[in-house]
This record gives C-alpha cells, sequence and structure tokens, in this order.
C-alpha cells in the first residue's frame, strides 16, 4: 500500500472470482463529500496490469473530498474474455451503487477510465451520473486493424472484426452512441499507446448524436502521464468533476443527511 492510503474501510465482492472486487475510500477530512468516483483501469485487458495502476489517483481524490471505489475485473489470462469483462465492471458499478457504503456519500457517481478502462467506464456510462474517459480506446476493430497495444485486440478477442463484426460493436464505445450521460475526454497529442484520433473521431461522432462531450488534448501529455495526479490535466479533470456535479439536477444525498 503506497504511503498515504490507508486500507479500505470497505471491500465489495461482486462475483465468485478473486478478480471481482471493489475497493472503497472514504474522503480524507470532515468536509462534505464532493461524489463518489469509480476508477477502472486498463492495461490493454492483460491480467498482468491491475487496480493498482489507479491508487496515485484514488489517493489525489480522497484528499480533494471525493468517495473512490477502485474496481478490479477480470482480463486476459486470468479469467476474463469478451463480453465477461465489460459484464464484470457493469456489475461492479451497480453493486457500488446498490451498497451501504455508496449511501454514505453524497453527490454524483462519476466513472473514471484510463485506456480499456475508459473503454469499460464509457460502456457502463449509463450506470453512472457522468464519465471521464483517459486516453480511451473507443473502437476495438480499430484498435485491432492498427495492431494497438502490440496486438492486444486479437489476443484479448481471439477472433478478428471480420469474423465477428457484432463482437467488436458490442465492446466498441463508438459503435454504442449516443452516450446516456455527459463525459470528459482526455487524450494527450504525444499518446503513443493509444493515438489521439481515436478520441477526436469518437467525441465528434458523440457530439453528431447528441452527447454532451468535452474534449481535452494537452500536447505533451502522454498515456500514462494522463494517470499521474501531478499533471495539469488531471488538475482539470478535478475541476470539471466539480463543476460537474453543482450542475447535475436531483443528485442523490446521503441517507444520513
Amino acid at each position: 500500500m503506497p504511503p498515504g492510503l490507508l486500507p479500505p474501510p470497505a471491500t465489495l465482492t461482486y462475483g465468485p472470482n478473486a478478480q471481482q472486487t471493489v475497493e472503497c475510500w472514504d474522503p480524507v477530512g470532515s468536509a462534505a463529500c464532493r461524489g463518489v468516483a469509480v476508477l477502472i483501469h486498463g492495461g490493454y485487458w492483460r491480467a498482468a496490469f491491475d487496480a493498482s495502476l489507479m491508487v496515485p489517483l484514488a489517493d489525489d481524490l480522497r484528499r480533494n473530498q471525493w468517495a473512490v471505489a477502485n474496481v478490479e475485473y477480470r482480463r486476459g489470462g486470468n479469467g476474463g474474455g469478451w463480453p465477461a469483462t465489460g459484464e464484470d465492471v457493469r456489475a461492479a458499478v451497480a453493486a457500488i451503487a446498490a451498497s451501504s457504503w455508496r449511501e454514505q456519500h453524497a453527490g454524483p457517481m462519476i466513472g473514471i477510465g484510463h485506456s480499456v478502462g475508459g473503454q469499460l467506464a464509457l460502456l457502463a456510462a449509463d450506470l453512472m451520473d457522468a464519465v471521464v474517459a483517459l486516453a480511451p480506446v473507443t473502437d476495438v476493430a480499430r484498435t485491432y486493424r492498427e495492431r494497438l497495444g502490440e496486438d492486444a485486440a486479437a489476443e484479448f478477442f481471439g477472433i478478428s472484426p471480420d469474423e465477428d463484426p457484432a463482437l467488436y460493436e458490442s465492446a466498441s464505445p463508438s459503435s454504442q452512441l449516443p452516450l446516456a450521460v455527459p463525459a470528459l475526454v482526455v487524450h494527450g497529442a504525444a499518446d503513443q499507446r493509444v493515438p489521439v484520433s481515436h478520441s477526436v473521431d469518437f467525441v465528434a461522432s458523440a457530439r453528431t448524436a447528441g452527447g454532451h462531450v468535452d474534449f481535452d488534448s494537452p500536447h505533451s501529455l502522454d498515456h500514462l502521464a494522463a494517470i499521474d495526479p501531478s499533471t495539469r490535466s488531471w488538475e482539470s479533470v478535478r475541476q470539471w468533476m466539480v463543476h460537474l456535479g453543482s450542475q447535475l439536477p436531483n443528485l442523490r444525498t446521503s441517507s444520513s443527511a
């Protein structure tokens, strides 16, 4: 456990697999909770990458009056696949929303996903109040054809988009528009793992479909820097979350309020 991040006061399980867990932290201090941030990590669907990738963001959010739920899910190599991986994230979000821990914290529930975590967050957007997608994978057929992540899509899906186009459409946020909730997409022009052109095209399509989608593309932000809480872009994300929370109507309140 990194310095400053205490063991979570709550751990939710949403299935029998050891990967189907969510670690939940309360905000630091006595100030009013701003809402619940649901973190969904990336790693191109590979088991080698886990929820610890999002711990720096979790710590930063807690220190800025957010409750934090850090989602783990099955991935390629430890029980995952499609649609199981996507179903895991939706089940995790539903479990968070229904938990007694969630009931203790007022404000919106905002999903924050990085890379394929952005893909998964966008596909679960209808279960939350808003979504932040950091350097997201939005079109998995395009990811396959461009052989991104060392052929990550071919490895994970085990079939090509030509052989099963419906499978790839079901896994692609770009094929599931319009978005049900407001979204922020942050994608650096320097990103080498997921080209920023993917997000440029996704945002354009989402807006054409009628979605409320904001877009920020810092020139020098690379792929992993998108989850670095010391960057200026992350400060902008937090500001967006606070502003959005003040604008959303009929936000659920704490049962203790």
